[in-house]
């Protein structure tokens, strides 16, 4: 993948990131329990924070791809399984979970092993 496809996937997380927050703040608010709506939303916050992170990636040279692609794993992993938990009440999502923090985890590292050897 190259780092203006990778700049593309991750503008795209970043109007998602503000579309499902909107719609936490406005469609879910007295729809789920408090402890739900907040692993919603921590879902959303993580998510913001990681676009950034790769927004930063794909500005680097060479491309962190996998610093890149850990941030984006752990979207998916982190953000997604708290989404749809939230959503569905299906707890064992809540098992995935921290498999996305450990690629957030990984993520921050590997960038900042880019940034060393670059």
């Amino acid at each position: 993948m190259t780092a203006r496809t990778a700049f593309r996937v991750t503008c795209l997380l970043g109007f998602l990131a503000v579309a499902l927050g909107a719609f936490g703040a406005h469609g879910l608010e007295g729809r789920l329990t408090e402890r739900l709506l907040r692993g919603y939303q921590t879902g959303v916050l993580y998510q913001f924070f990681h676009v950034l992170a790769m927004l930063v990636a794909t500005r680097m040279r060479p491309f962190p791809f996998a610093a890149w692609l850990s941030f984006l794993t752990g979207v998916v992993l982190f953000s997604g399984s708290l989404y749809v938990l939230a959503l569905t009440g299906i707890l064992w999502l809540g098992a995935i979970t921290p498999f996305g923090g450990v690629a957030f985890l990984a993520g921050w590292l590997l960038l900042g092993w880019a940034k060393w050897e670059g």
